[in-house]
């Protein structure tokens, strides 16, 4: 039997993680990440030769920017999204239960 990796005290061992199942539904994107996602390509277009990490930052600063209106179809976005993952994820859950049984 394989020992387990000790921390850096000596006293606690640590734990493995357990393999993710490929067929698990992916979790739902929040508002920012649609907003993101639909303003990466403009950020990089007005900014030519701008790093990976700044296009993170201009994307946060425009975010921080918007009002609650124009933050609302994005929310929308993302709760829709939500709904989505939990409706996979009971199915998920309910056919592992039965595949078990």
């Amino acid at each position: 039997m394989p020992k387990a990796a000790a921390t850096k005290r000596g006293s606690k061992e640590t734990k493995r993680r357990t393999k993710k199942d490929p067929n698990a539904p992916k979790r739902g994107l929040s508002a920012y990440m649609f907003f993101a996602n639909e303003q990466r390509e403009n950020v990089r277009e007005e900014n030519p030769g701008v790093s990976f990490g700044q296009v993170g930052k201009i994307l946060g600063e425009r975010w921080k920017a918007l009002s609650e209106k124009q933050r609302a179809p994005y929310e929308a976005k993302a709760a829709a999204d939500k709904k989505r993952y939990e409706d996979e994820k009971q199915a998920y859950n309910a056919q592992n239960d039965d595949e078990s049984s």
